[in-house]
This record gives C-alpha cells, sequence and structure tokens, in this order.
C-alpha cells in the first residue's frame, strides 16, 4: 500500500576529502537535512513548510534540489499522484558542507517511500544527481554519493555508474569548521584551470593513491603521506585567505591532514579520536586570531548515509514545530 507521509533525513559531507577533487565524498553525520513528503493527489512536486537554518527556500523543481529530486523520482515512476515536501535546514547553505547534495538525497529518498514500490537506495543515486544539478551542473557526484551510501565514497566510474563505499579508517573523526562565509559552488568551480601540468598531475597521483591505500590499509603514514590537494586548492586559497593559518594550526597539533570540504568555506581535518580536542581548540584559535567567527562539528569518518521512515502521520525528527 502506498505510504501516505515519508521523512528522510540525508548527512552533510566533505566534497573531495581534500586530495579526492569529483572523486572522494564523506558522509559527516554532525549534521543533517530532513524532508517531510506528504503524499496528494494532484500530480507534481510542491514546496511546504521551511524551517532550520533558512525560513525560505526556492519553491519550484528548477530551483530546489530536493524538489527537483523529488520530482525525478515520481517520474520515472510514472506516479499518478504528487508531493509536498517541507524541509527542515540543518545544514549551512553555501557552506561547503554538501547541504544541497544533502537536500537533493533526502527529497528523492522521501518521494521515493512514498511509492507503492520503491527502488532500492542504489537506483536513487541518479535521482539525486537531478536534484543536485540545480546548485552546479554538472553535478559533483562526491557529495551525492558519500549522503546517499554513507561513509568514504569513492566516484570509480560515472558511465556506468560505480560508487564503492571505502574502509574507514578505525578511531579517527573528521573535525569541521564552518566560518561566516559564503562560497557558491559555482564560482569556485570557474576558478579551477582546465589543465595542469604534467609534473603536478603525477604528484597529485601519488597523494591519491597513497591517501586510499591508507585507508584501506588503516595505514597512518600512508594517510599522512596522501593528504594534501596539490590540484585544487592552491587555486582556491584565495577564496578563504585564513586557511593557510588554520591548516598549519591543525596539522601542527597532530592532525592527520587538513584543507577545503568541498568548496569551502568550511575547512575539515581528520584526527585521531585522542587527539580531537587540541586539534579543535588549535583551529579554533586559529580562526579567531583571523578575526572570522567559525562553529565548529565533529563526526566519525563511518557516518551513516540517508535514513528513512515511512509513517501513518507525518514526522518532524529535525526539530519542534
Amino acid at each position: 500500500m502506498t505510504a501516505a507521509f515519508a521523512t528522510a533525513t540525508a548527512p552533510a559531507s566533505i566534497g573531495n576529502v581534500g586530495v579526492g577533487f569529483d572523486v572522494l565524498g564523506q558522509a559527516f553525520d554532525a549534521a543533517r537535512d530532513e524532508v517531510v513528503a506528504v503524499r496528494e493527489s494532484m500530480p507534481g512536486v510542491r514546496l511546504g513548510e521551511v524551517t532550520g537554518l533558512t525560513d525560505s527556500l526556492p519553491d519550484t523543481p528548477e530551483e530546489n534540489s530536493a524538489l527537483a529530486a523529488a520530482k525525478a523520482v515520481l517520474d520515472a515512476a510514472g506516479a499518478s499522484f504528487g508531493a509536498r515536501l517541507s524541509i527542515h535546514k540543518g545544514i549551512p547553505i553555501s557552506g561547503g558542507m554538501g547541504g544541497s547534495a544533502a537536500s537533493a538525497v533526502a527529497g528523492a529518498a522521501a518521494a521515493n517511500a512514498l511509492l507503492p514500490r520503491p527502488f532500492n537506495t542504489e537506483a536513487l543515486l541518479p535521482f539525486a544527481l537531478d536534484g543536485e544539478r540545480v546548485s552546479s551542473d554538472p553535478p559533483p557526484w562526491d557529495n551525492v554519493a558519500a549522503s546517499l551510501f554513507g561513509g568514504l565514497a569513492i566516484v570509480a566510474a560515472q558511465d556506468p555508474p560505480f560508487v564503492y563505499r571505502l574502509p574507514a579508517p578505525i578511531g579517527i573523526v573528521s573535525i569541521l569548521f564552518h566560518p561566516a562565509v559564503r562560497i557558491e559552488t559555482r564560482a569556485a568551480r570557474r576558478l579551477l584551470r582546465p589543465d595542469v601540468p604534467m609534473h603536478l598531475a603525477v604528484e597529485h597521483s601519488r597523494r591519491l593513491a597513497a591517501f586510499v591505500a591508507g585507508c584501506a590499509t588503516g595505514d597512518l603514514d600512508l594517510l599522512r603521506a596522501g593528504f594534501q590537494d596539490l590540484l585544487v586548492e592552491p587555486q582556491r586559497e584565495l577564496l578563504l585567505p585564513s586557511l593557510p593559518v588554520v591548516k598549519a594550526a591543525a596539522l601542527a597539533a597532530g592532525a592527520l591532514g587538513c584543507s577545503f570540504s568541498g568548496s569551502g568555506p568550511s575547512v575539515f581535518a581528520w584526527a585521531l579520536e585522542e587527539q580531537a580536542d587540541p586539534i579543535e581548540a588549535a583551529m579554533a584559535d586559529a580562526f579567531a586570531r583571523c578575526g572570522l567567527d567559525a562553529k565548529a562539528y565533529r563526526a566519525p569518518v563511518d557516518s551513516p548515509g540517508v535514513r528513512v521512515e515511512r509513517t501513518a502521520e507525518p514526522v518532524y525528527a529535525g526539530a519542534a514545530r
């Protein structure tokens, strides 16, 4: 029987994970977006209530990632009904925390749960990418894959789609700071050069290979050796002049690595659990010295992906309404 209501939450994510531009993504369960879908007789998708970190979002699928993803699901299923989506934003907008991807994933999953024969989780990937396309076209896969599947995801191929969940190193947490700055993904992508010198491509490939091998084996020396983005971070550093100061503070305090989360402005570091507190304190102090307010988040590397609940009546898990 078709569900009347469904609630889906999807985690924030760390795009690129430093060294893996458009290849690696990490679910980050310190913040989540929530979408409540209500079945309606009229076909199509409509925006309901908007709460959380914002009370206003675009109300068309062409401009709203959750609505676009939900529409893609219902259209693909040939649904004779429609849905009204209420969105609770727990992830900052334009913060480098995969907020648009999380909304797209949650929107796709909530609409999917209304179907009498829902698609499986893997089949939701193209619909969530349709939602992410609202934010950036072509859509980056890294945030979407991580938010959907959880953990540390590697986009091994796009055609045909092949996303693999890497083993998450044990005992490591992600510390993320979101400064009071906004960076649009499209603008950050426009900064990137279309080509790079061969020697730089080779050196960056070494870092990516070492990082992935370190994740697969749990070898901290490999992780440290690979945790340096030579390709993208230097081109985007001007978007957040405090990055070198924060990064130096994190590494001096013992972080395995530190970089932009996605296109920024958020900055993240990987830390052994027992060293997380002093590393977080060092990063907080660095932001303060640079005159920036920044909110700290923390979550394990092995964070869960999308969660879905089909119910007889609406359930709002994100916050009191």
